[in-house]
């Protein structure tokens, strides 16, 4: 099941690269941020083999130790870095941050982004904390800047307000997949409406988990 989430993830990112405007009209790196970002597998895979991975500045933040270490590893053997800030690596395109991926003070260096990753956090958090924390993402992305996103399609299934609430928020749906026989839900949506101001200093959800995989 989560093996199916990590594709459609990586298709999704993909598509968001191939979206994003050429160098001629899009100046500096693509500049991409990871929530919970786990093993790191749905952006290093990714920026390792798209052809446009050089364009790539990436972080991710994730608070499990052992998690942070497969990254930085993956990222390393890609020769991407994979460090904490430091540009270690090839390039350093790549930097994985141990930390609380909820507190927003960590992506102030990183933001406004292109491209936002709010993978195994849905499922986790309550209701009202999703709404908050879509709502934050106005500040999180540059304008056009896309949102991909997961949450669990079980009882009660909150995809379709997810969705809603997106909407509201000024994000165009690009792609929604709930394949057939699975609970998974994978949106993929872009900024149209107006970008907000950045808060450093949010809190952007609790991390509760509702006892549902995948997240």
């Amino acid at each position: 099941m989560l093996s199916r989430r990590l594709a459609a993830v990586q298709s999704m990112v993909r598509a968001a690269l191939d979206e994003i405007p050429g160098p001629v009209t899009h100046p500096g790196p693509i500049r991409m941020v990871s929530l919970c970002a786990g093993q790191g597998r749905d952006v290093i895979d990714v920026v390792a083999t798209h052809p446009r991975g050089p364009e790539v500045s990436a972080l991710l933040v994730e608070l499990d130790p052992a998690l942070v270490t497969f990254a930085r590893d993956r990222a390393a053997r890609a020769g991407l870095g994979g460090g904490d800030g430091a540009g270690d690596g090839v390039s350093g395109r790549i930097r994985i941050v141990e930390g609380d991926a909820s507190q927003s003070r960590w992506y102030a260096d990183d933001v406004p982004a292109d491209i936002v990753l709010v993978c195994g956090v849905f499922g986790n958090i309550s209701a009202a904390d999703i709404r908050h924390t879509i709502g934050a993402m106005r500040g999180f992305c540059a304008p056009g800047g896309h949102v991909v996103w997961t949450r669990h399609r079980r009882p009660p299934d909150l995809t379709p307000t997810i969705r809603a609430d997106l909407a509201d928020a000024g994000f165009t749906e690009l792609a929604f997949e709930a394949p057939e026989g699975t609970v998974l839900g994978v949106g993929h949506h872009r900024l149209d409406g107006e970008p907000a101001p950045f808060d450093p200093d949010q809190q952007l959800f609790d991390f509760v988990g509702d006892g549902w995989n995948p997240a």
